[in-house]
């Protein structure tokens, strides 16, 4: 019975997050399946599996980070072929979700580009999503089929731990209290946390207003789900410091660094800027202050959960229960 459902199940990964659906496939003693890709003369892009998948459970790991739109566009090409060629369902783990933070309309004549994406994902074909760290819980409501978001703090638990180390979680803006709250909890921290109040001024701008909490004399960690330019960040880095900060991380799920990683490396204020490999990002030892934590033991268990039937939310609990020390 067990092999019959092993066969059944079919693990691709996308070029992008190539080495991470591999290492995915050794925690969970599966075999991850390349994409056969033709790329045209124009363009254009033609993807399909080398070998039948009729009635076969299909999962697809990928990420949709820079370059965005060429990520997103090969990804339909391939939920589009993989229903037409009758697979039974279409598991799409995306590790980041691109256009997250077009979640609403700020002003008038705006688009809701992140529900598009939802749109988009199940006219081709997807049956259920599998992502981590939406920017905005809510987009969960954007589709029409399930989707399991699930939390990058839980991978940051279990690096924080080993550390023996007592750190106030600090959010960067109001809107991350909850998951800043959710780390602390789960380090079962006795320090409030701190947030950053702080107003937006314009894409990738914003204006530091003060800090909310206590963090004289404390080790910081800020907790984001994002790090983009790092404009941001890095301005609340010196505002935690002019309050009294002694060593500061910066910690967060999804690292696009599209102004590059020197600014952090050579920002003498900084420790440490941790990320996940969610968008596959490499550390090829130039930059000492750069820790990637892999995310594939954590995935690795939701996709059995979801092949077995069983509950993604005990994935949480055995997580940390295995990994505690």
């Amino acid at each position: 019975m067990q092999d019959t459902k092993k066969k059944n199940v079919v693990i691709f990964g996308m070029d992008n997050s190539w080495d991470l659906a591999v290492e995915i496939g050794k925690k969970i003693d599966r075999e991850v399946n390349s994409i056969q890709k033709t790329t045209f003369a124009d363009g254009e892009v033609l993807l399909q599996s080398n070998f039948t998948v009729r009635n076969k459970n299909v999962f697809i790991v990928c990420h949709t980070a820079k370059p965005v739109n060429d990520n997103i566009m090969s990804l339909l090409v391939f939920i589009d072929s993989l229903k037409r060629a009758s697979a039974n369902t279409i598991n799409v783990v995306i590790t980041y979700y691109g256009y997250a933070r077009q979640d609403r309309k700020v002003s008038g004549r705006q688009p809701i580009s992140a529900k598009l994406v939802a749109d988009l994902l199940s006219t081709a074909g997807a049956t259920k999503i599998i992502t981590v760290d939406l920017h905005n819980p809510s987009i969960q409501g954007f589709f029409d089929i399930p989707v399991d978001d699930l939390g990058g703090q839980f991978i940051f638990t279990n690096e924080l731990r080993k550390r023996k180390e007592k750190f106030v979680i600090v959010s960067p803006d109001h809107g991350g209290a909850v998951r800043a709250r959710q780390l602390s909890e789960l380090l079962e921290n006795d320090e409030e946390i701190a947030i950053i109040d702080k107003r937006r001024t314009g894409p990738n701008k914003s204006e530091i207003l003060g800090v909310l909490g206590n963090v004289k004399d404390k080790n910081v960690i800020i907790f984001d789900d994002i790090i983009d330019t790092g404009g941001t960040i890095i301005n609340a880095a010196m505002a935690l410091k002019k309050q009294g900060a002694k060593k500061i991380i910066i910690a967060a799920t999804h690292g696009l660094f599209s102004r590059g990683f020197e600014m952090f490396e050579n920002n003498e204020i900084i420790d440490e800027v941790m990320i996940t490999n969610s968008t596959g990002i490499k550390n090829t030892g130039e930059y000492k202050k750069l820790k990637i934590l892999s995310m594939a033991d954590f995935l690795g268990r939701v996709i059995e959960a979801n092949i077995n039937k069983s509950s993604v939310t005990e994935v949480y609990y055995d997580y940390i229960r295995t990994n505690k020390k």
